[in-house]
């Protein structure tokens, strides 16, 4: 008897390797991961991880991290995402979606990071702040 697999969600990290806030974020996402992973192949019986750390617990998921920019049908897909008052927190100096693809294509240093995408579950969030990202990763693994 087979059973079909759901995909991993799809988790992306755009980052930029310079930036401190940026490695952070690789540095939480990867424990996240990490975390997902062992819980998932662990005997549930031995695993302690989520009673001792629920923060860094959820759903397996592949991590992709990025130093390239994201296309712009990705970066349209992003703005969706956080909405039109977060807009400014993607693509520096935008107001809106059209402003925001304008300063993108100008120069690609517009673009803010580091951005935490879930494109499974449609969310972004561009900040280093880790209770906003755990806060993202989490509400993907209660919607399960």
């Amino acid at each position: 008897m087979f059973r079909f697999h759901k995909s991993l969600d799809i988790i992306t990290l755009f980052h930029k390797a310079g930036s401190p806030a940026s490695t952070r974020v690789v540095n939480l996402l990867k424990q996240v991961s990490a975390n997902a992973t062992e819980t998932a192949t662990e005997d549930q019986a031995s695993d302690h991880t989520p009673q001792m750390h629920p923060r860094l617990s959820r759903q397996e998921f592949e991590l992709d991290i990025t130093e390239d920019p994201p296309t712009t049908d990705q970066l349209k897909t992003i703005l969706e995402y956080v909405g039109k008052n977060n807009i400014s927190s993607i693509v520096k100096g935008a107001a809106s979606e059209n402003e925001a693809l304008k300063k993108f294509r100008e120069s690609k240093e517009n673009f803010r990071r580091p951005v935490v995408v879930d494109w499974n579950n449609g969310k972004a969030v561009a900040s280093e702040n880790e209770s906003e990202i755990l806060k993202m990763l989490e509400q993907a693994k209660s919607e399960e």
